[in-house]
């Protein structure tokens, strides 16, 4: 039978489902923020906990997203969830934000960070290497790099979906062995003296405190101190735990999607969870979570300190030397690109729904011959390359943490909302453990967010502002749309 065109196209089966989860969450965070939570809370178990913790929500997420996308099995995923259990203007608000810095500042950020790792390999990707100098902005090899890599997945990606999920699987499977071998080896291969220092008092917790990036000493955490610290250091694990939900945008072009959606989910959030802490306990086993800043090599700057963040460099430096410094930073080129393609395939579902609901680009709406939104592909290939040149996708991704959090909130809220709006809509799936299981979820993120809110303002204010601005540009879409019904509530 002919393919039509203009339609999307079935291809996505359970592999490949459980791939673009499991490869697009596993980007270069898993890598890096564990320093920085090394030096939020300052003691191994309250680091594994941080973890432990952040794949606990996801899964209990993913598997109550199941329910959601059992209702609605349809392009937009998220967006369309919160329409259907809220309003246009709070899905909305969802998917400005997502355009706006969630999506494209991850792909900008995750480019960046391919582009950066090869530089070990190709010293011409070096941040020092300025092509363009127009004295506003400067723009380096690297940068250029991760352009060129986000024009060329978008492309690849506009030529169709099974080229995407090929991708996708195909270097998600890869990354996903080549991490396992990684553990395999980290475990076995492991400094006596790091296991001592880390596993000695696991729960004695200290926060760094430092004053013009010198370290002048560490704060004891009990009591409250501790879940504020937990709170704080939840950022980074949560954001590396982050785009596990992806699937769920692309809910028209998976092979029964009632069914493979949810185990796609469910699968792969386990999956990445198990490979996040075993990381972490190859990084424990090998370098010592307290150092120096001022260290002279690597074992002395510990987890805490570890150069730019690297943990995962610092611990192949210190089991192997520059030999496996290489054989991580090829991990990390293949872990980043994986999750680029994923951020790419998924993301512009969402674009191209809102823009059918009328409050977006309206060419955005359109599919190609090959069944894909080429279109919205475009457009957030250009903003992403954008945020790139721009070098401020880091603070940006920084500024939204809280929303996209809050976000979640609205969402899972939304499993309760709509057994109440629509008890007779089909669920072949419900979800786990309801209703208690989801009303953990929202008291844990709850209070995360409440912590972050006193004790971070940096990562809650710039974030509404981003989400407030979004408020005038739907009436603008809007009314701009002209005389078609937008959906209903």
């Amino acid at each position: 039978m002919k393919k039509q065109e203009g339609t999307f196209r079935r291809e996505i089966k359970l592999w490949d489902g459980i791939m673009l989860v499991a490869g697009t969450m596993i980007g270069s965070g898993i890598f890096i923020v564990s320093a920085d939570i090394a030096r939020n809370v300052g003691s191994s178990g309250y680091l594994l906990l941080v973890w432990a913790l952040a794949g606990f929500l996801t899964i209990i997420a993913a598997l109550s997203y199941g329910e959601l996308t059992s209702m609605f099995p349809k392009a937009g995923g998220q967006y369309v969830f919160l329409r259907e259990a809220y309003n246009p203007l709070i899905a909305f608000l969802y998917g400005w934000t997502f355009f706006l810095v969630i999506q494209t500042g991850t792909i900008a950020a995750v480019g960046v960070a391919f582009a950066k790792f090869t530089g070990v390999f190709i010293p011409l990707f070096n941040p020092e290497n300025i092509v363009i100098d127009l004295k506003f902005i400067k723009i380096n090899t690297q940068q250029l790099l991760a352009i060129v890599m986000i024009m060329l997945l978008t492309y690849i990606n506009m030529r169709g979906v099974r080229n995407g999920k090929i991708i996708q699987t195909f270097f998600g499977s890869t990354k996903i062995l080549a991490l396992f071998a990684l553990i395999a080896i980290g475990i076995f291969i492991h400094d006596s003296d790091a296991v001592t220092s880390n596993f000695s008092n696991i729960w004695d917790a200290s926060k760094v405190v430092m004053e013009n990036g010198v370290l002048v000493g560490r704060e004891a955490l009990n009591g409250w101190s501790i879940i504020v610290a937990v709170g704080i250091a939840m950022v980074g694990s949560m954001f590396s735990m982050d785009a596990w939900n992806g699937i769920t945008f692309a809910g028209d072009e998976v092979v029964n999607p009632k069914k493979t959606i949810p185990l796609s989910m469910a699968i792969g959030t386990m999956l990445v969870t198990l490979i996040y802490i075993l990381i972490n306990v190859v990084y424990l086993t090998n370098l010592p979570l307290e150092g120096k800043p001022d260290g002279l090599v690597d074992f002395s700057r510990g987890i805490q300190f570890a150069p730019n963040d690297r943990v995962a460099s610092a611990v192949a430096d210190v089991m192997s030397g520059h030999r496996a410094v290489e054989i991580i930073s090829a991990l990390i080129m293949l872990s980043t690109f994986s999750c680029l393609n994923g951020c790419i395939l998924s993301g512009a579902r969402v674009y191209y729904k809102m823009a059918d609901d009328r409050v977006f680009f309206p060419g955005m709406s359109k599919l190609n011959s090959k069944g894909t939104p080429a279109t919205a592909l475009i457009f957030q290939g250009i903003w992403a390359s954008v945020l790139c040149l721009s070098g401020t996708y880091g603070n940006l991704l920084d500024y939204v943490v809280f929303a996209v959090l809050l976000f979640y909130l609205l969402t899972i809220s939304g499993i309760f909302i709509l057994r109440r709006k629509q008890p007779d809509t089909p669920r072949p799936y419900k979800a786990f453990g309801y209703p208690l299981i989801p009303l953990i979820y929202l008291s844990l993120v709850t209070l995360i967010c409440v912590i972050l809110l006193i004790y971070k303002p940096n990562y809650t204010w710039p974030g509404f502002i981003i989400v407030a601005i979004g408020i005038p540009a739907y009436f603008i879409f809007k009314q701009t749309a002209g005389n078609k019904r937008l959906p209903d509530s």
